[in-house]
């Protein structure tokens, strides 16, 4: 058993936890960061998504540490990837040329990037990393949490990390019943939140899907994958409200939930608009919704293919839920997850209709090599939903729906501690609930949806902070998951500076403005301009 000491210690180096390690290493304390997976990165990486954001992300909307780390990837493609001049040239370069966002890249790329920017601090001694590690105990002494013990997955050894400060990234709010800290599981009742779209009493166990994500090419050859085991099982699943078998390009239109057909045509032409989510969610064309590679960004002949993430609506698991459920069941789950992924590509490989009037993409190839996880796909499976802290206040459907507030001005409150921008877009749930997609206001970030009801030393850093099961749907994607960590990060480092709480911090008007002033010279945006939601 290894007994470290540390002033923060960060569990989960997701984006949310990167950032907030940033945030604490920039002012000067030491941190442990801990990691379950091979990659830092989260979302971005070891789940293989590529970044979903608003649409004024190019001029505003973000950090200046997000901003870093996109900068960070298009120059890792004009130092390393041999581009087309049109492509070097470009500043808003976008690798992929995906519909999703404008940003579309290999999740390597952001790996590189984001240890590009830790290793000043490991070099300094600064930051300890404890990869791959999972929390399993926590020592806490009546309002404070004293320890966290991290196991380690590569050998079954113990760390205990002491720390004077805790900031929970895990991908699932890991440290909540590990602290006892009060917290909620998937739908809030109308009763409790008055949010219009809530079930009237609190259903726990309907939380969104997650994913199984991965990544195909279309070259010659046959590379039809293996039967899977469960393949005839997933072929006949229709949810009530599918519209059609979900092993199809047939199902709900998020935004009006009318049945929608897309297409998919392997190398499909770059699309002659940028993406923007504010006027085309992009997901029309399958295999540019999320192409993360575009052969066309790049010399002749550089690649044989184009390289496209699978994060469609066919793959959302509905089948039951990872949050408090026994590690054997959240197994099963996961494994049954994988076997719809790779019944999905198999229907791919082998029904799918093409052009020509044939079926099936033979040509697909999984890339494996690109994500590096379990049966060819990602690392880890894509998480929307996680336990949420009950926090001192929280945000609701009424505050960020356009049509509730009658506007699509921004939600603002005097206690921001950053912005955010994205549609309140839930998932099918583990109950049967189809999509939830409605138009959202531009919101700031409360400082108090970071703060515990109770505990005094634990902060959130991602999915984890206090929204409702439906705010979450506009809170969880890329930039906002960032910023929420980095304000923790630079909320526990302000605290041990001066000698205060995050509470404290709070509700003392010269503090928070302190605090407030020390973001906005960090590069934290804490304030719209004029602008409408979508």
């Amino acid at each position: 058993m290894t007994e470290l000491r540390t002033e923060i210690l960060v569990v989960g180096g997701g984006l949310g936890g990167v950032a907030a390690a940033l945030a604490a290493l920039d002012a000067g304390r030491q941190v442990v960061l801990s990691e379950e997976y091979g990659w830092l990165g989260g979302q971005l990486t070891s789940q293989a998504v590529p970044m979903d954001e608003h649409s004024w992300i190019e001029q505003f909307g973000a950090t200046a540490r997000y901003r870093r780390l996109r900068d960070g990837i298009r120059e890792h493609y004009r130092r390393w990837y041999p581009l087309t001049a049109r492509a070097f040239a470009d500043p808003t370069l976008n690798p992929g040329n995906g519909m999703v966002s404008r940003l579309c890249a290999e999740p390597s790329a952001g790996v590189a990037v984001i240890e590009a920017m830790l290793a000043p601090h490991r070099a300094s001694g600064r930051l300890t990393l404890v990869q791959p590690a999972v929390p399993i105990a926590a020592d806490v002494d009546d309002d404070r949490v004293r320890a966290i013990t991290l196991r380690r997955l590569d050998d079954e050894s113990e760390v205990i990390v002491t720390a004077d400060y805790i900031i929970d990234a895990t991908e699932l709010g890991e440290l909540l019943p590990l602290t006892g800290a009060e917290y909620v599981t998937g739908f809030e009742g109308r009763s409790d939140t008055g949010e219009p779209s809530a079930p009237e009493q609190p259903q726990p166990g309907n939380q969104q899907a997650f994913s199984w994500c991965f990544v195909v090419d279309h070259v010659d050859g046959d590379h039809t994958i293996d039967r899977p085991a469960e393949y005839d099982m997933w072929r006949s699943q229709q949810p009530p409200y599918w519209g059609a078998p979900m092993l199809s390009l047939t199902g709900p239109d998020p935004r009006t939930l009318e049945t929608l057909t897309r297409t998919f045509t392997p190398h499909a032409a770059r699309p002659a608009a940028l993406a923007d989510q504010g006027k085309d969610p992009g997901d029309r064309e399958l295999w540019t919704f999320r192409r993360i590679l575009a052969r066309d960004n790049f010399t002749p002949g550089a690649f044989p293919s184009d390289l496209v993430l699978v994060n469609w609506p066919m793959i959302d698991y509905l089948g039951g839920t990872l949050v408090d459920v026994s590690a054997d069941e959240a197994e099963r789950h996961k494994s049954r997850a994988r076997q719809q992924s790779l019944s999905m590509l198999y229907w791919l490989q082998t029904e799918a209709p093409r052009p020509d009037g044939g079926a099936g993409f033979p040509g697909l190839r999984l890339r494996g090599d690109v994500t590096q996880g379990p049966d060819g796909l990602a690392m880890a499976p894509y998480i929307r939903e996680s336990r949420r802290l009950l926090t001192e206040i929280r945000v609701t459907e009424q505050d960020l729906s356009i049509a509730l507030r009658g506007h699509g001005r921004p939600f603002t409150t005097g206690e921001s501690v950053g912005v955010g921008m994205y549609r309140i877009d839930l998932h099918p749930s583990t109950d049967g609930d189809n999509y939830l997609d409605v138009a959202s206001a531009p919101f700031e970030i409360p400082i108090g949806i970071l703060i515990p009801r109770r505990l005094e030393n634990l902060l959130p850093a991602g999915k984890n902070a206090g929204t409702t099961h439906i705010t979450n749907g506009a809170f969880r994607l890329h930039p906002v998951e960032w910023n929420i960590g980095e304000a923790a990060g630079s909320l526990a480092a302000f605290s041990l500076h001066r000698t205060t709480t995050p509470r404290a911090v709070r509700n003392t008007p010269a503090l928070l403005q302190e605090f407030q002033s020390l973001l906005t010279q960090d590069g934290v945006e804490l304030h719209w301009p004029d602008v409408t939601g979508y």
